[in-house]
C-alpha cells in the first residue's frame, strides 16, 4: 500500500517529535482522528506522563488523553530507533533565539539527524517549528538526504506552521485552519492529506515551504509590530494624561481599517517575543535591515523596565522610595489563564524590581513557585494582612479566574493595573493606576 493510501485510510503510524504545547496537543488530534500516534520527547518525565494518561498541557482535555492511551491509539517513547516503524514524523521541537536574538536550531538539527538514521521509503517528514524561511529547503533536506533517499520519490518533506494560541476557548488545533508547503507537488499533496483527515479546518497549500515558513514569521511580525505601537501610544497618552484604553475601546467602534491591540507590560510566550528575530537574522543575508522589527522588540523590551518607571514615580508621589518598598506582583505567567511562564514580561518585571532593591512577592492562581536566574520563588498567599502590609500591587497578568479583585483593591495601598483587568468590576476606582 502507498503511503498515500496510508494516510487517506489512516493506517499510516505517525510519530510526533516533541510532546510540549504544540506537540502533544496534535499527537491527541491525530489519535483522535483514527491514526495510531507515538510522541517522542527526550524528557523522560514528559514520557512517563503521556504512558500513564496524565495531562500536563493545558489545551489538552484531561480524559481525551486518558482514554487514548487507555485504547493504544496514543503512547510516548524516548527511543529514536522506533521511528523505524513510522510513516508519518511531525517535527515540533523548540525553536528558541540565543542573548544575541540570534536562531537557535540546535534540537531542529539533531532531532532531523536521528531521523535521516532512521528514514526509510514512503516517510513523511513535517517540520511545525516557527523558524526561518528557507530551514527546511536548505537544513533539513541535506540532511534527510544523506540517508541516501531522494525527496518527492522516496519520502516527502514539507513545512507546516504549527497555529497554538494557548487558552484561546474558540479556536484550537482541531478548528484552525492550516498552510502546508511541500519541498515538491508531491510532497505537499502528501502533507495535505494527512492535515485533511485531521482536522475541522481548511487545509490551504503554498508553492513551497519557504512561502510556509515566511506565512508564520508574518502572522507574528504583524502582531509584535502592532502591539509595539500600541505600547508607544499608551506611554505618550499617559504623559498626555489620556486613558489608553479608553482610545483603544473608541477607535475600536469603528468597522473597517482598525484592529484593535492592547498595551500591557511587554510581551511573552514562546511566539511573540521570538519568531519575528528568525527574520531578521535571515534577512541579513539579503542585505537588508529589518528597521521596523527591531524597533518593535526594542519598544516591547522596554516596556517591563517602564512598568517599574511609572510605578517609581507612584511610590514617589506618595512620599516612598523604591529601596526597600514591597511590591505584589499579581500574575507571573506571560497571558491569563495559561499556566506557562515562557519569556514572561512579569518576570522582567521582577527583575528591575529587584534591581532598584525593591522587595518583590507574587501571587498567580496558577504557579505555586518558580526558579528565575538563580532565585527561588514562593508565592505568597493573598491575604488582607499581605495586602495590607505592601505599598503596592502590580497587576502584570489578566487571570480571570483565581483573583478576587474588588477584595485586592479594597486592602491594598494601590494597584497598578498594566492589563486593564479592573475595568468594570472594581469599585474604589481612586485607588486603580491604568499603563
Amino acid at each position: 500500500m502507498t503511503l498515500y493510501r496510508k494516510i487517506v485510510s489512516k493506517e499510516a503510524k505517525v510519530c510526533v517529535m516533541g510532546l510540549g504545547y504544540v506537540g502533544l496537543p496534535l499527537a491527541v488530534e491525530k489519535a483522535k482522528a483514527g491514526y495510531s500516534v507515538l510522541g517522542f520527547d527526550v524528557q523522560k518525565s514528559k514520557v512517563d506522563m503521556v504512558n500513564k494518561g496524565i495531562n500536563y498541557i493545558g489545551d489538552v482535555v484531561d480524559e481525551e488523553l486518558r482514554d487514548l492511551v487507555k485504547v493504544g491509539k496514543l503512547s510516548a517513547t524516548a527511543d529514536f530507533n522506533r521511528l523505524k516503524e513510522c510513516d508519518v514524523v511531525a517535527i515540533c521541537v523548540p525553536t528558541p533565539i540565543d542573548v544575541h536574538k540570534v536562531p537557535d536550531l540546535t534540537f531542529v538539527k539533531s532531532t532531523a539527524e536521528e531521523i535521516s538514521r532512521r528514514l526509510h521509503r514512503d516517510m513523511l517528514v513535517v517540520l511545525e517549528s516557527t523558524t526561518y524561511p528557507g530551514t527546511t529547503e536548505e537544513v533539513l533536506l541535506p540532511m534527510l538526504e544523506k540517508s541516501g533517499l531522494k525527496v518527492g520519490k522516496d519520502f516527502y518533506l514539507a513545512f507546516s506552521p504549527e497555529r497554538v494560541d494557548p487558552g484561546n476557548k474558540r479556536y484550537n488545533t482541531k478548528n484552525t485552519p492550516k498552510v502546508v508547503g511541500g519541498v515538491t507537488p508531491e510532497c505537499t499533496r502528501h502533507a495535505k492529506a494527512l492535515y485533511e483527515s485531521v482536522l475541522e479546518a481548511p487545509v490551504h497549500t503554498v508553492s513551497s515551504p519557504r512561502v510556509a515558513e515566511m506565512t508564520k514569521i508574518l502572522e507574528n511580525t504583524f502582531r509584535i509590530v502592532n502591539i509595539a505601537l500600541i505600547n508607544e501610544m499608551a506611554i505618550v497618552a499617559s504623559r498626555m494624561g489620556i486613558n489608553i484604553w479608553e482610545v483603544v475601546e473608541a477607535a475600536a467602534t469603528k468597522p473597517f481599517g482598525f484592529m484593535p491591540f492592547y498595551p500591557g507590560p511587554g510581551v511573552g510566550g514562546h511566539c511573540i517575543p521570538i519568531d519575528p528575530y528568525y527574520l531578521t537574522y535571515k534577512a541579513r543575508e539579503y542585505d537588508w535591515h529589518t528597521r521596523l522589527i527591531e524597533m518593535a522588540g526594542e519598544i516591547n523590551d522596554f516596556m517591563p523596565e517602564y512598568v517599574v518607571e511609572r510605578l517609581q514615580d507612584i511610590l514617589n508621589d506618595l512620599g516612598k522610595p523604591m529601596r526597600g518598598s514591597r511590591i505584589l506582583i499579581l500574575g507571573v505567567t506571560y497571558k491569563g489563564d495559561v499556566a506557562d511562564l515562557r519569556e514572561s514580561p512579569a518576570l522582567k518585571v521582577i527583575e528591575n524590581l529587584e534591581k532598584k532593591n525593591a522587595e518583590v512577592l507574587f501571587f498567580d492562581p496558577l504557579i505555586k513557585e518558580f526558579d528565575h536566574n538563580g532565585k527561588h520563588y514562593v508565592r505568597s498567599e493573598l491575604t488582607e494582612d499581605l495586602l495590607e502590609n505592601v505599598d503596592g500591587v502590580v497587576i502584570t497578568t489578566a487571570h480571570t479566574k483565581g483573583i478576587d479583585y474588588q477584595f485586592v483593591v479594597d486592602h491594598s495601598p494601590f494597584v497598578y493595573d498594566t492589563k486593564n483587568i479592573t475595568k468594570d468590576i472594581c469599585r474604589n476606582r481612586e485607588k486603580i493606576i491604568l499603563l
